[in-house]
């Protein structure tokens, strides 16, 4: 992949400064005490670079217009369920109230209840507001609670009113999109057995004069959800799920959506995704949007959260905060003492061996482990030198490939001489730079429901070569944050935190030998390209995941020793695997990558917005 050349980072002033008031500047202070200045700096940065594609014009160019809801009001369902949406009030202001409850109002999908908890029953405006929308609507229900509950309990109140099919929560100053309900009742008509879905969101200004920060979420990620509660908004459940799990927790306080939502989906067959913006999260002085800096103790909840989960699925592991508040890293220790098998390809580089090599050695602090090295028609005198040198070391062995380069075969040939239960495929042109890094990607891949893990590349100059793949990226797949700074987090801290994917490059890769050998191994039609990108998708046909884990980083020189793909054998060749690819995978071609979201770019390698038709923008060739 070709490295990006417009990585500066430049701020964007103007939206900044249209941003200053008293209040951010005050937010801004404790952000900069919090992280300090150099971090402060990379993430203002982040925060108010120029967008490639603007998301306010995005956005009024994205909501369905008039006649679209028209058509979704006349729809008829096969099944038409309840949906219930419980809301916990407490000092709702006024104007948010009657916003909440007339975006209800506005849904196309007519079967639904509203059901209000009031926490502050002697709050009169409310309970005035309250009443006048009960007589208007015979789907509004309220209940007037004798005292405040806290959340938990002021949710479970609300949730205790329902009696849809499925429900789900609605904070009290937010909002649904129009066309919230009758996507979620879409998805549940094409897919009756789902026992959860859930929607992608943003944000809206107080006034709700803006729409900033939307979140295209993934398909459902069990490793992004033990990393941050990225499902939130709009969550709704089988009501027989919600009966099982019990309701939300006092004790996880701060954190209790997140708690309910561990206990959810594993009690759920199936989790569902709509991936439309359909819930507007308000910001306000007092809310978390604006201000996580303000709920430090939510933090603290959702880390026991994630340890809870850990504990009832009977997973060991560490959790722990991340810079990035409300992001956390979940480290899984090694069980028992296998041996792991490295497998490097190598032709010729002894300088770029020698240092793959000498790095591993000296950041390795896991013991069990062999070095193959399989030798693909090395022509030079010094690499056979280099060979007899590392042959009187007991760990390394040497294989030598006598046929033509073809990276599949090579490995595979590798793997029938690997005596590891897990492979580590490694190119020879990279370093170690993570101290541990082999005790942390076994921890990782010993996990029950993994297949493979993946890991940060960075180029020499300290900037991304690789943070995980997604398919359909430049026609394909291609690596994600590609020539961003190593430093920087990306959209959503993506870059920088563990998460479920398609794919991950084989330049680092481990691998249960059990997966790979149920996937078949790597495809010997890919010579070159795309192999890595193959098996991943035949291990996740298995039904096991593929994960990214930032927290072990290389250095990459990245086909270094390759060589150009510029004659005409070459061209060839990769249009070949181009064709292999497409007609392999043609379902997640067409379909899209369920870890990405078909509202973002695929010409663009860091989660920019796909434009819409008749936008302008800086790459047209994303329609």
């Amino acid at each position: 992949m070709s490295k990006n050349k417009d990585v500066s980072g430049r701020i964007e002033w103007g939206r900044m400064l249209k941003k200053l008031s008293p209040y951010t500047i005050k937010k801004g202070l404790r952000y900069f005490k919090h992280y300090g200045p150099k971090e402060f700096w990379i993430r203002l940065h982040e925060r108010f670079e120029p967008e490639e594609v603007p998301y306010g014009p995005w956005y009024e160019a994205y909501v369905p217009d008039e006649a679209e809801l028209e058509r979704q009001r006349r729809h008829r369902f096969s099944n038409a369920p309840l949906l219930s949406v419980a809301v916990p009030a407490y000092r709702t202001p006024e104007l948010f109230l009657r916003q909440m409850i007339d975006s209800l109002l506005a849904q196309t999908y007519s079967n639904w209840e509203l059901c209000i908890a009031n926490g502050s029953p002697d709050d009169e405006a409310m309970k005035a507001v309250l009443a006048e929308y009960t007589v208007r609507d015979s789907r509004i229900h309220v209940q007037d609670l004798q005292e405040n509950l806290g959340i938990a309990g002021n949710t479970n109140a609300a949730l205790a009113m329902t009696t849809g099919e499925y429900a789900g929560i609605l904070d009290h100053d937010d909002l649904l999109a129009p066309n919230a309900l009758y996507e979620i009742a879409m998805a549940l008509e094409k897919d009756p057995g789902l026992d959860a879905v859930y929607t992608d969101e943003d944000k809206v200004t107080t006034d709700l004069s803006e729409h900033f920060q939307p979140h295209l979420k993934p398909d459902f990620s069990l490793d992004l959800l033990r990393s941050n509660n990225y499902i939130c908004h709009f969550f709704i459940v089988r009501q027989s799920v919600i009966q099982k799990v019990g309701g939300f927790r006092q004790e996880f306080d701060g954190a209790q959506d997140h708690d309910f939502i561990f206990r959810c989906v594993e009690q759920a067959d199936r989790i569902g995704h709509v991936p439309e913006i359909l819930y507007h999260w308000r910001t306000h002085k007092a809310s978390t949007a604006d201000n996580p800096a303000s709920k430090m103790y939510a933090f603290e909840a959702g880390r026991r959260a994630i340890e809870a989960h850990l504990k009832r699925v009977g997973e060991e592991g560490t959790v722990t905060h991340t810079p990035d508040l409300g992001f956390f890293r979940v480290q899984y220790p090694v069980q028992g003492n296998p041996l792991v098998s490295i497998i490097i390809p190598n032709k010729d580089e002894t300088e770029s061996l020698r240092a793959c090599i000498e790095s591993i050695r000296k950041k390795t602090a896991y013991l069990n482990y062999e070095i193959i090295i399989v030798e693909n028609n090395s022509t030079s005198e010094e690499i056979f030198q280099y060979y007899r040198e590392l042959s009187k070391d007991p760990k390394i062995r040497l294989l030598r490939w006598k046929k033509e380069f073809n990276y599949s075969a090579i490995n595979n040939y590798g793997v029938r001489h690997a005596k590891g239960e897990y492979l580590l495929f490694l190119n020879n042109d990279v370093t170690v730079i993570t101290e541990g890094w082999l005790t942390e990607m076994l921890g990782m891949c010993q996990r029950k429901e993994v297949g493979a893990v993946g890991v940060k590349l960075l180029y020499p100059d300290n900037t991304i070569q690789h943070a995980g793949c997604v398919i359909g990226i430049g026609g394909i797949a291609g690596h994600m944050f590609v020539n961003m700074p190593a430093n920087r987090t990306g959209y959503l801290h993506k870059a920088s935190i563990i998460q479920d994917m398609s794919a991950v490059t084989a330049a680092c890769m481990m691998m249960k030998k059990e997966a790979f050998e149920d996937a078949g191994g790597f495809s010997e039609e890919l010579a070159v390209a795309f192999n890595d990108v193959d098996l991943c998708l035949k291990v996740r046909q298995t039904g096991r995941l593929i994960v990214y884990d930032p927290y072990v980083q290389l250095y990459h020189m990245e086909s270094k020793t390759r060589g150009a793909e510029d004659s005409e054998e070459k061209v060839r060749r990769f249009q070949e695997e181009i064709e292999y690819m497409r007609s392999h995978w043609i379902d997640i071609l067409k379909k899209g990558d369920p870890y990405y979201n078909k509202n973002l770019s695929l010409t663009k390698w860091n989660y920019s917005l796909r434009p819409l038709k008749g936008m302008q923008s800086k790459d047209n060739t994303d329609r």
